[in-house]
């Protein structure tokens, strides 16, 4: 199993597989949210449903995981989603 560590200096900041990284492969900001240390288009997930619906505060309107539900936005980015699930970030 492949996987792709992000390092700053030396420490990891995170560790994604490459089938999920290949899965976003329409990320319009190229994994930003993997390469910098402030984590600067990393949406804040408000709430999690079973590990696979994410509601977030998102401004990034141009990501093309980003859906609107109502006065609510969900992301579907698989990157996004493995973050929180596995580092709670």
């Amino acid at each position: 199993m492949n996987k792709k560590n992000i390092k700053t200096a030396t420490v990891i900041i995170f560790e994604i597989d490459d089938k999920i990284l290949k899965e976003a492969s329409k990320c319009s900001y190229e994994f930003g949210c993997l390469e910098n240390e402030n984590h600067v288009c990393l949406a804040k997930v408000n709430d999690c449903i079973d590990a696979k619906i994410h509601f977030v505060n998102c401004i990034a309107k141009r990501c093309n995981y980003y859906l609107s539900f109502g006065s609510h936005v969900v992301c579907n980015c698989p990157v996004r989603k493995e973050i929180f699930n596995k580092y709670g970030k």
